[in-house]
């Protein structure tokens, strides 16, 4: 049996260039008809690991981080969202709206990856803060939005106060960290090559061109 090829996401559930650049990965995926020759792992990055619980005004935070305008922010926004409507995504930007931490989100994602889930509950995750202006910091949220993969409340409860995950997380964005990755989305290929950055469908089919013809597709 041929090997399939593996790809590492590594991305964070309040990125919107995340999901944007997996829209795109994924629309190339379909085109080469490589959908059940590849294996996708969500790698944990946290954009803010020392956001507080209450979160930051996401205007605010990208004047403190980045130094934007409110004109920035907006053209920002409008880029981000169009992209998103390229690809059957909607990005539903609103006033007040927080950026949050993402840690527990992580450690609910790591354990989705063992029961075939991640996947599910990604996607959920990404529409849960984008789409429908839900906090994703909050454990009831992220309780809701397990149960709305299958996830049963009591495994999700009892993986959020896992203290071996957490450090599983923990130890996963060190060493991505580590392997030179500061930007996300960072897809990795067969653990040998990445793409950094929302790219477009075209440069994620030409990577993947050549990896199917080394691995025989």
């Amino acid at each position: 049996m041929t090997k399939k090829i593996k790809l590492d996401i590594i991305s964070d559930v309040v990125c919107p260039w995340c999901i944007v650049g997996f829209n795109h990965l994924n629309a190339a995926i379909e085109e080469l008809g490589l959908q059940d020759n590849v294996d996708i792992v969500w790698q944990p990055f946290e954009l803010n690991p020392d956001m507080p619980s209450e979160g930051e005004e996401l205007r605010a935070h990208v004047a403190r981080k980045y130094g934007s305008s409110k004109e920035d922010s907006d053209r920002a926004r409008a880029n981000i969202t169009k992209a998103g409507v390229n690809y059957g995504f909607e990005f539903n930007y609103f006033d007040g709206m927080k950026i949050v931490n993402t840690f527990d989100a992580h450690i609910l994602l790591d354990y989705a990856h063992s029961v075939g889930k991640q996947m599910d509950l990604k996607m959920r995750l990404f529409s849960a803060f984008f789409t429908e202006k839900k906090d994703v910091s909050k454990q009831e949220v992220l309780l809701e939005e397990a149960g709305a993969v299958g996830i049963s409340r009591e495994k999700a409860i009892a993986a959020l106060n896992n203290e071996e995950i957490k450090q599983k997380v923990r130890t996963l964005e060190a060493q991505w960290q580590q392997l030179g990755v500061s930007g996300v989305p960072t897809v990795v290929f067969d653990r040998t090559s990445a793409l950094t950055g929302a790219q477009p469908q075209e440069n994620f089919k030409q990577v993947l061109q050549e990896l199917a013809q080394q691995h025989g597709f």
